[in-house]
Parts: C-alpha cells; structure tokens; sequence
C-alpha cells in the first residue's frame, strides 16, 4: 500500500492554477524531447536524397511550424480548462461521443509506443554489444519498456523532471554532431547533391509526414499543457520547443541520408547504423535510447489517461501498468518498422479531422466558453447532445477521415493531405452547426 501511495495520483480531475507546475523552460523542454528522437530523425531520412537537401530542410521548418499550431492551440485549451485532451473532446463529440476518439488515440499511441520500444530496445543492443559482444534485442526491448512504465507510474511530475533533464543532455550532444559533421564534410556538394529516387517521397509525401508528425502529437498535447502556469507559456514552449527539435532530428536525418549517399555508404534507414559510419556508433546508440524513451513515457502515459476518459473511476496505475505490458509485446514483433512512413500517414489522416473540429467548436462555436465541471460529469447535462452523442461532429469526421484515407492512399494531391483534410473538417463542422443548430446545440436524453 505504501509503494502505491507514492505513484502518481494523475486523474481526469481539472488541475488547478495553484497546482500547476510547468513553466516556459519545462515546457520546452518537454516537446523538444517529444520530438528530438530517432523516429523524427528517421522521418527525415526519407526526404533525401529524393528531394534537394534545401528544399527538404525548408519543408521541414514550414511543415513544423504549420504542424505545431494545432498542437499549441489544442495544449492552450487544456491550459485554460485544466482538462486533458479527450476530457476536452468531451464537449464536442459528447459524453459517450468522445469514446470513439479516445479508443482511437489510446490505439494509435500504443501502436507508437511499440515503435519507441523497439528502437529503444535496438539502440541498447547496439551499445551493449559494442561494449560486451552480448546481443540480444528482445530482452533489451523489454528492459526499456519496464524502465518506461516506472517513470510513467510516477505520473506528470515525475515526467516533468525526467524530460527537463533529457532534453538539456539532448541539446548537448546534438551541438557535438553538428560540429563534427559541418568540420568533416563538403557541405557544398552535399547541398548540391542531385535529387535522386531512394523511397517514393514526393514534395506532397514530404510536406504532409512533416505535418503530421506534428498532428501525431496533438492529442496528448493538452495531457501536459494543463499544467502549465500561463497560455502564454503554453503556446510559446510547446511551438518553439517542438521547431527546434523538429529542425535538429528531422534536418540530422536529411543531413545523414545525403552524407551516406555521397561516402557511398550501405543505404539504409536505421540512422545507428548511418551515424555509426560517421564515428558516431555507440554515440547514437546512447543518444537514440535516451530519446525514444522519453518519448515513449509520453505515449505510455497519454494513453492511460485516454482510457481513463472511457472509464473514469479507474486508478491511474493500473491502465498504466497494463498498457506497458501491451507495448512490450507488441514491439517484440520487429516488422513494424516495415511500415513506419505509412503509420505516420495514417496517424495523421485519422486525428487531423478530429482536431480540426475540436478547434472550431471551442474557438467559433462555444467562443472559448466551456462548462469544465459539467465536461467530469457521466450523465445528462449540457455536453449530452443526442444520446450521450454529437452526431454532427461524428458524422463530419467519418465524412473527413474518408477524404484524408482518399487523398493519402487514392488519388495524392500536389499539397499534400493533412492540410485539405484540417481546413475541410473546420470548415464542415462550422456549417453543419448553422445548418443544423438544433443538433449543435443542448440536447437533453
């Protein structure tokens, strides 16, 4: 009973201005960390040497910068309301209604979660191998999947102080790659480096992962937003945070994949294994570990609190707990990473119309005026709608997610999906509520 005590005690309850605890730096800090890690490099990768090392590294600020709005405008809610993300969905899709988006995110982000073990779990045999000659990836994967369980058991605080720590260790090193790499290598050539056909990506391709690794982040964003002290703090770290990683991971991956194709290296997207060609080989491996993992707890513990919004009576440790497990498993099987662009799409064209409508019914709908005590509550009231169900908002994902599905799988546009996906689901909603405002409005039994 003692050690349970001192777990976290995280639950949907609205944070206090008193208890919030997350200043500009800690908040920097954290979504640098969120995104300063491998998963981010390997997106990179996949922009050259198919596109001009300039294009990619100007596609990767805009896209981010783009990407980190919604992720800052969704965390400013939480800021505001002390909610988390799918307590704030609540009051758009309905009591009952935001099931649907939280089963999705709780399922997406253990899937990501399977990908951050996995690596992390790779990067550890790496080193360990480099340093004993002893290899063994299930069981290091393992190993790092518990150490991800404990930390998230601790709950936000914990987290907070674990992410504060990485993320300055995570700039650190980052300062020594770049050094070594801009004083060995003609950067000259590796700009002017010929565009040349390695994995499929197009511009559209391009823009649109950069855009939704951001979206990916947007529906645990206001999990940790909710404790920070000010809107302001809220939206300046979360965007600033998140660009500067972006530009650091995203731009190595770019910058690594283009080296490799000029020191006619093995052409490979396991970035431990490039940057182990640059000297970097145990380096990367310890550096990569440190950053899946922080993201990971990240993921482990957002889908915790997701399921805590289809069952709020839960105690937080135990869906925690149990989540671990799952991701442990499921990383054990190694051909996720087969599929790792198409998951990143996937992510997107799923959350973008969900998000896009959060957005529009909070800023031009309910005009940034949420009842919170009534969102805690699992009975009839003002978020009740129809059935416990906003079928407008539900009927307008549905319609949007099939677009998205259409526009990344069918029939690609030169723009890419995300952005045609986000501006028609805002948009929709926003008519469907004038042309049905009896649906949008109060609806009782």
């Amino acid at each position: 009973m003692d050690l349970v005590k001192k777990l976290g005690q995280d639950s949907l309850e609205v944070v206090d201005h008193a208890e919030k605890t997350m200043g500009f730096f800690t908040t920097f800090s954290m979504w640098l960390s969120a995104n300063l890690v491998v998963t981010t490099i390997y997106t990179g990768m996949y922009l050259v040497p198919d596109l001009p090392l300039g294009q990619a590294l100007w596609i990767i600020l805009s896209g981010s910068i783009v990407g980190a709005i919604p992720l800052a405008l969704v965390g400013s809610i939480g800021t505001r309301t002390g909610l988390t993300t799918m307590a704030i969905a609540r009051s758009v899709f309905g009591t009952r209604g935001s099931i649907l988006p939280s089963v999705i995110n709780m399922v997406l982000l253990i899937g990501w979660s399977w990908v951050q073990a996995l690596m992390a779990g790779i990067s550890m045999d790496y080193a360990i191998h480099s340093l004993t000659g002893y290899s063994n990836v299930a069981l290091f994967t393992i190993i790092c999947e518990c150490i991800v369980v404990f930390i998230t058991l601790s709950g936000h605080k914990g987290i907070e102080i674990f992410e504060k720590c990485i993320a300055a260790a995570m700039l650190a090193l980052s300062c020594v790659v770049f050094y070594k790499l801009f004083g060995e290598y003609d950067w000259h050539e590796l700009a002017n480096l010929e565009p040349t056909p390695k994995s499929g990506t197009t511009v559209a391709i391009a823009i649109d992962m950069v855009i939704a690794t951001a979206i990916s982040w947007t529906p645990i964003s206001a999990d940790y937003n909710r404790n920070c002290k000010s809107v302001r703090i809220s939206n300046w770290g979360t965007i600033t945070g998140y660009v500067v990683a972006s530009l650091i991971a995203m731009g190595t991956g770019a910058i690594v994949s283009g080296l490799s194709i000029m020191s006619n290296l093995e052409q490979t997207f396991d970035p431990t294994v490039l940057l182990s060609k640059f000297g970097f080989g145990l380096f990367a491996a310890f550096v990569i570990f440190f950053s899946v993992m922080t993201t990971n707890i990240m993921c482990v513990y957002s889908a915790t609190m997701s399921y805590m919004n289809v069952r709020p009576k839960s105690t937080f440790w135990k869906p925690a707990l149990v989540i671990g497990v799952i991701s442990v498993l499921g990383a054990l099987y190694s051909g996720i990473l087969d599929n790792f662009s198409d998951w990143i799409l996937t992510i997107g064209g799923m959350f973008t119309p969900i998000f896009a409508i959060m957005l529009s019914d909070y800023y031009f709908i309910k005009k940034r005026s949420l009842n919170v005590r009534a969102l805690m509550e699992n009975e009839p009231n003002e978020y009740w709608y129809s059935k416990g169900c906003n079928v407008l908002a539900l009927g307008v994902y549905v319609v949007t997610a099939l677009l998205s599905f259409y526009w990344i799988k069918i029939s690609p546009l030169w723009c890419g999906a995300t952005i045609p996906s986000f501006v028609v689901a805002f948009l929709l909603y926003i008519l469907a509520c004038k042309l049905f405002p009896t649906l949008a409005g109060t609806k009782w039994g």
